[in-house]
């Protein structure tokens, strides 16, 4: 029997990728429902962001792929880099400094357990 996999990606989320993976390697293998729980209980903006995509690829699988909520957990889950928006900033002695603002791309696969 083939591995039926559902995906899900965010592209260009306003949070730094190394904020955002602290957050990801939390769910990394987990059952769908205890990643619920753990996204539910961080405070950071990332573990939203994250939950939304979760629920996305969930409902993929769910709906497209005719899988049970209840077996699915999550297979694979990274954060990738984006953009980079560059903006200047005033430093001292009259210099122009840079203000980086960084991207994410972040990738969600679930899968059921047998």
């Amino acid at each position: 029997m083939e591995n039926k996999e559902a995906k899900a990606v965010a592209k260009t989320i306003r949070i730094a990728p190394l904020k955002t993976r602290l957050i990801i390697d939390l769910i990394r293998g987990k059952n769908v429902s205890e990643a619920y729980a753990i996204l539910r209980n961080q405070p950071q903006k990332a573990a939203r962001v994250i939950e939304k995509v979760l629920k996305s690829a969930t409902s993929n699988a769910v709906n497209n792929l005719s899988l049970k909520e209840e077996n699915l957990f999550v297979k694979e889950c990274y954060v990738d880099e984006g953009i980079v928006m560059k903006r200047a900033k005033m430093d001292s002695r009259g210099h122009v400094g840079r203000n980086d603002h960084k991207t994410s791309h972040i990738t969600v696969i679930v899968s059921e357990r047998k």
